[in-house]
């Protein structure tokens, strides 16, 4: 059983290929979705792709991710463990961008525009690219 601390639960690291993999089926069935037209759909898979991006770094760097509900509980994570990097900094803010928006696309029952759909696919691409640059050293 893994253990728990302040919204965070222990894994072991070699797990973080696992999360890699659903981040990267999110990501192709968001990208599906805006050739669909549904960009609803589009938003709520782009929020769960880079949470799962998030919680394969969190992973790789310290064995642990945010647990529940809390998502936020995994952007302080990933800045503690991430080492300083020149593209850090932009990487963690689209993140908590993209994250702000999760309650917006998921839970107003309200659609979400093709726009913000696009402005959240853009900053997943962003986030996304300096993950897999630390996700495939």
């Amino acid at each position: 059983m893994a253990a728990k601390r302040r919204g965070r639960v222990t894994v072991g690291r070699n797990r973080y290929r696992e999360c890699m993999n659903v981040a990267q089926h999110f990501y192709e069935a968001a990208r599906d979705s805006m050739d669909l037209d549904y960009p609803t759909a589009a938003g709520v898979l782009i929020v769960h792709s880079a949470i799962a991006y998030a919680d394969a770094l969190c992973i790789m760097l310290s064995g642990q991710r945010s647990s529940g509900e809390n998502h936020e509980e995994a952007v302080e994570i990933l800045e503690t463990v991430a080492a300083d990097d020149p593209d850090k900094r932009s990487a963690m803010n689209q993140l908590r961008r993209i994250i702000e928006e999760k309650t917006r696309v998921s839970y107003l029952g309200e659609l979400y525009s093709p726009a913000a759909t696009r402005d959240m696919w853009k900053r997943l691409e962003r986030f996304r690219a300096w993950a897999l640059r630390l996700l495939t050293r």
